[in-house]
Order: C-alpha cells, then structure tokens, then sequence
C-alpha cells in the first residue's frame, strides 16, 4: 500500500511540474498581432511658402504601425484636381504617406487649356517661386508624424512631371522622381547637381514630347551617369494615365487619349521603382 501512495504522490508531481511547464511555455512564445486591414484617411492640409497660400491633400494608411516613406503627387497643368487626390489614396493604399501638393496657390483650378497653359507657365517662368511652393509642401510632408523623413520621393503628372523632373536637377534632397507623360525640355536640366533616382513613362506618340527633347534629356542624363529608366510606350498618346483625357480631347480637340494598358504598366513601374529605392 505504502508504494502503490508512493506512486501516486510521484506520478501527481510530475502532472504538476509538466503542467506548469507547459504554461510558462505558451505564456513566453511571442504573440502575434492580427494584420489589420488598409484604411487610407485622406485629409486636406494648408501650407505656405513666404508668398503664397497653398491647399494640399494628405493620405496615409491609418492602421498601419511605424514610419514610411513620403510621396509628393504633383498635378497637371489644370490644377490640384479630385485626379491628384485619387493617385495620392493609391499610394496610401501601397502603404506609403502620399501628399498632393498645391503648384498655383490656394488650389486654384483651370477650366480650360488657356488658363491650364497661363497657370502652368506663371510656375515654370518663375523658378525660385516655383521652388519655394515645393520646398514647403516637401517640408510639410517631413512633418507629418507617419513620414520617415529620410525616404522622400515626388512623382508628377504632364505638367507636374515637369515639376518634379526640374526640382530633381536643382539639387532638391529627394530619393527618387517619377514623371508621366511629362515633358523632358526643363528649365533646368541634368546635371552634377542630381541626386535622385529618375523614372520617365511617356508615350512615344505624345505630340508635346518631341524626339529631339528626349533625345537631349538622354544625352544630358547619360553625361552624367545618373541612375534613370527612359520607357516609351508605342502608340500611347498624351495624358495616357487621366480617364478624363478623352473628354478633354473631344470637348477641346486635342491630342489626349487614355490608355488602360499604359497607365497599368506604368503603375506597375513605379511599384517596382519604389520597391528598389525604399526597401
């Protein structure tokens, strides 16, 4: 009787200590959060340079942890648009902090390519203006508390590739650019001065972009060795990225036609583009 107690006194001892062990086990093994789903918010934000007032659009993923890197979204030459807005919550949704930026001050819109074309050229005619309203957005971008202020890029569109393409060959501190169906004749072109890594997607039927200017936009950047893609699409025209530009060529006869294939494929490039300069 003695051994059979004995026993059993053993075997609920060695219960306890496994049971225990057990717990301590589960209790140290690292506790997984659950993924949660993409929220983009999107909010309008006011900045300024010293002479003017400007109205942006700020998106970002709100349930995601941790700093990531900031976008500049330069729009085309109508103006801060709901389109500019679109692609800055596209970025959001791939987890970057998009901010759409204001180039003409108070987000002032143009209704018809004459004042698209005024617009545009009271910006790219005054370069240190022009500067100063991007500086401030590129600063206002840093500020915001998702943005890891060490990964910046701009990209832009028509008139806004322009935009970008010109702050990069300043010498402005940006990690990478992405133009679209962007003119490459810039007030100021390649040089020493560029830091940034460059993505080019035009269509090679734009009438806008003439093959002497991307010519000469290649040789620039080939003299300098920089770290740039040049893709053409073929038979692609202008404004090949907005759904809006076969309205716009049909109400105002010009040389815009969207192209789903395109706007995809360059979409897809700047995935990839960004994907090697961030990560």
């Amino acid at each position: 009787m003695k051994q059979l107690t004995a026993f059993l006194l053993c075997a609920f001892v060695i219960c306890i200590v496994s049971c225990k062990q057990k717990t301590e086990k589960q209790n140290t093994e690292p506790q997984t959060e659950e993924e949660l789903p993409v929220k983009v918010k999107g909010e309008e934000v006011t900045y300024a340079s010293d002479s003017t007032n400007l109205k942006g659009y700020l998106a970002f993923d709100e349930n995601k942890q941790g700093k990531r890197p900031g976008v500049l979204i330069v729009h085309e030459w109508w103006g801060h648009n709901d389109y500019v807005r679109e692609r800055a919550d596209m970025l959001a949704e791939l987890g970057y902090t998009a901010l759409a930026v204001d180039m003409y001050g108070d987000g002032k819109l143009a209704d018809h390519p004459d004042d698209a074309g005024k617009f545009a050229m009271s910006v790219m005619s005054n370069l240190p203006e022009a500067t100063a309203r991007f500086t401030a957005a590129l600063e206002r971008l840093k500020q915001q508390a998702s943005v890891d202020s060490e990964k910046i890029a701009a990209i832009g569109y028509c008139f806004g590739g322009s935009v970008a393409l010109t702050m990069a060959n300043s010498g402005m501190d940006l990690d990478g650019v992405a133009a679209f169906h962007s003119g490459v004749q810039l007030p100021v072109m390649p040089s020493s001065d560029l830091k940034a890594k460059v993505l080019v997607c035009n269509g090679a039927a734009d009438p806008f972009i003439s093959p002497e200017s991307v010519m000469a936009f290649k040789s620039a950047m080939d003299s300098i060795n920089a770290d740039y893609q040049y893709i053409s699409y073929a038979d692609v025209k202008h404004s090949f990225t907005s759904k809006a530009a076969d309205a716009n060529a049909e109400k105002f006869g010009l040389p815009l036609e969207y192209n789903a294939e395109a706007d995809a494929k360059s979409w897809d490039s700047l995935q990839q583009f960004f994907q090697e300069l961030f990560y």
